[in-house]
């Protein structure tokens, strides 16, 4: 056999090969977390991913605004956002979908006030600065206190500010006030004296969103399906090993101790499908965004919203 010859057939060989070698490489899942979720903690200390047939590739970040902007920019396939943050993404034409919730306790979002002001309720707070971060659950917490209390947007001064800033700026006292979540609220408590005037509880839903760009859920359809039943069961690892996990998270996080047992002892995070009841939370959300003129127009949250993968949570 000639050189040419063998050399033709080695080329027609490799050919054929390079699709089989292209499909065997693996699934990556590129996923974004925050310190609030803190996902990939409570995933690698409870094992859950352990034969996982697929990579994740974790990104983490301090806020939603950040995580809003990947799944946009379709450098996230999945991502954890609060629900007013998920909106404010979805109602302007971003190419994402809703397909699973986050619940938690309520108080671990509030509204907090340095350990010196006589600051006790939203109406102590006339002309006073406080941080907010557009599209945030501080920016919900905030005008669903005023609207509750009967008191107009402009009752208080919004400092718009990254969370991490408002963090510094509050003992300093350069604002009033911090709407904000954990690790923030303990931090605060335990470290600088701060203390909530009000929660979220009886104020907003409070849900999180598993939010996902549309464009990755055909694609890599099993490999998220499967990541959320073991995400569940991650979550549920977490609340039958509170402290231990909250020792592993401090140390993942370089956080003090004392700030992750005192936020994972009641936080209660636990994760499932979009419901019906979930729907509705999250169009009652939207509706009130619309209401206060924080979204420009009325927004239909169930055109953004994928059931399909509510099977991969486990009742």
């Amino acid at each position: 056999m000639s050189f040419s010859r063998v050399l033709r057939l080695g080329l027609t060989s490799l050919l054929f090969a390079a699709p089989l070698i292209q499909a065997a490489e693996p699934v990556v899942l590129r996923i974004g977390d925050q310190n609030y979720y803190n996902v990939r903690a409570s995933v690698e200390a409870s094992g859950v991913l352990e034969g996982a047939p697929y990579q994740v590739d974790w990104k983490h970040f301090q806020s939603a605004a950040p995580v809003a902007e990947g799944l946009e920019a379709g450098a996230l396939d999945l991502g954890f956002l609060g629900d007013s943050g998920f909106i404010f993404l979805a109602a302007k034409g971003a190419a994402v979908k809703l397909i699973g919730v986050s619940r938690q306790n309520p108080d671990t979002i509030a509204l907090l006030v340095p350990k010196d002001s006589p600051a006790k309720s939203i109406e102590d707070l006339k002309g006073k600065k406080v941080a907010y971060w557009p599209g945030a659950w501080s920016q919900q917490l905030t005008l669903r206190a005023l609207e509750k209390a009967g008191l107009p947007r402009d009752y208080v001064q919004f400092v718009k500010l990254m969370p991490i800033d408002a963090a510094a700026a509050l003992p300093q006292g350069s604002i009033d006030a911090f709407p904000v979540w954990e690790p923030y609220i303990s931090q605060q408590i335990l470290f600088s004296g701060a203390r909530p005037i009000l929660t979220a509880r009886n104020l907003m839903p409070g849900l999180s969103s598993i939010a996902a760009n549309a464009k990755s859920l055909e694609p890599k359809r099993a490999a998220i399906s499967d990541f959320l039943g073991r995400l569940q069961k991650a979550r549920a690892w977490v609340e039958a090993n509170k402290e231990a996990y909250a020792d592993l998270w401090a140390k993942k996080a370089n956080l003090d101790q004392a700030v992750s047992r005192h936020w994972i002892g009641h936080a209660n995070m636990t994760v499932g499908p979009v419901d019906e009841s979930a729907a509705k939370d999250y169009q009652g959300t939207a509706d009130f965004l619309t209401e206060t003129g924080a979204l420009p127009k009325a927004f239909k949250v169930s055109e953004v919203i994928d059931t399909s993968f509510n099977s991969a949570f486990q009742p």
